[in-house]
């Protein structure tokens, strides 16, 4: 039986990338999403394209018992999952600080860091009975760099950078890795149609001259998932052209 990878998110952007790149490896891949229908689809687009067992789970957010049903039909497959990539996020966008209602800030920490928790918790528990896995989050360079009108953005991934970490020293003695990959801005279609008027922001001019793609997360996110980096736990991995390491843009007139 192959090695096995879930993945949240994986219907579109980077996380169909993602999703790719471990079927290209030969892993067998569960797709999340938060349509069973299009979850199914990218399913089955793995099997026929790259011949690797696909299941896909349409996914109730910030609901415990549906990660624990799936998680229970994952074993019912057969697996005892090897590694969990955590890339669905709500965005968080448009958050005015004065006006955001409390419940759509929660919404996104409610997401982005214990909807995380509870889906950790139930792989961790299979990679535990196996002797070993990865956890690997999506997280964000804005977990160090806040972004205007994104506060619940901002402190959802700084959040789950510290889990992450809390994780990694938590699960370290059952063998189970745990890393974040920190992209920047990606050619996602949001880019692509300009939503938010983001490819005029500041973070589109990277010391590199360019942003990622998808393939440039996908190949970070599979090198923590693998053996590959199987002495790195609690570690970052930032794919962002270099903007972190930047005071301020340098923008070509």
């Amino acid at each position: 039986m192959n090695k096995s990878v879930f993945i949240t998110g994986a219907t579109v952007n980077t996380g169909l990338g993602i999703a790719e790149k471990f079927a290209k490896e030969g892993y067998d891949v569960f797709a999340g999403s938060r349509s069973e229908e299009k979850a199914q689809k990218v399913a089955e687009m793995l099997t026929e394209k790259y011949g690797v067992y696909s299941k896909g789970y349409g996914m109730k957010i910030f609901d415990e018992s549906d990660v624990i049903r799936i998680f229970d039909d994952i074993k019912k497959q057969g697996y005892l999952i090897d590694c969990l990539v955590l890339n669905a996020a709500n965005l968080g966008i448009k958050q005015k600080f004065f006006d955001v209602p409390v419940e759509e800030f929660m919404d996104v920490i409610n997401t982005n860091v214990g909807w995380n928790f509870m889906l950790s918790r139930q792989a961790a528990l299979q990679m535990k009975e196996k002797g070993g896995g990865s956890i690997v989050f999506i997280n964000s360079n804005t977990a160090y760099r806040a972004i205007p009108d994104r506060v619940s953005y901002s402190a959802s991934k700084s959040g789950a950078l510290g889990m992450m970490r809390a994780m990694a020293l938590d699960l370290g003695k059952y063998n189970i890795r745990v890393n974040a990959v920190l992209p920047g801005m990606i050619k996602t279609d949001r880019w692509e149609n300009n939503y938010n008027d983001c490819r005029s922001a500041l973070s589109n001019y990277t010391p590199l001259g360019d942003i990622a793609d998808f393939e440039d997360i996908a190949n970070a996110a599979f090198y923590f998932g693998s053996d590959l980096s199987k002495n790195a736990t609690g570690a970052e991995l930032t794919v962002d052209g270099g903007n972190m390491i930047q005071l301020y843009p340098i923008i070509e007139k």
